[in-house]
């Protein structure tokens, strides 16, 4: 078993969040670690009760703010809404998935957890006007 550290980042690289993500297979798909980051951040977020959600992409119906999004005291996520919301933003360029010095391109790319412990998550943000 694995254990990586994901690390939500700005697009300048620098660190906004980070935390280990443990019991993972040593090969996995980038879809399948999508998917998983995004169950352990939606049980983190349904365990506090807390009514701001710093995940990796929006909930439905949720206000965007600048800390993350407010989503109402109480409301509890559904995790496999939110994984298949983020392999949607994901094929969208919604966010980059940095492997060390590596972006993966495709979900479907195998990964070797023990050659790249380290997951950085960057979310784009469309430009206004532009």
């Amino acid at each position: 078993m694995a254990t990586v550290t994901v690390r939500d980042e700005t697009a300048t690289g620098r660190a906004i969040d980070q935390w280990p993500l443990t019991g993972l297979p040593e090969r996995i798909s980038a879809r399948e670690l999508v998917r998983l980051r995004v169950r352990e951040e939606v049980a983190r977020f349904n365990a506090a009760q807390a009514d701001l959600f710093r995940g990796l992409v929006r909930p439905t119906d949720a206000e965007t703010t600048l800390n993350g999004y407010r989503v109402g005291r109480g409301r509890r996520l559904d995790w496999e809404r939110q994984a298949d919301a983020a392999c949607a933003a994901f094929a969208r360029n919604g966010f980059v998935l940095l492997l060390g010095d590596r972006q993966v391109e495709d979900l479907d790319e195998e990964i070797d957890l023990r050659a790249d412990p380290e997951v950085a998550f960057v979310r784009l943000v469309p430009l206004v006007g532009g």
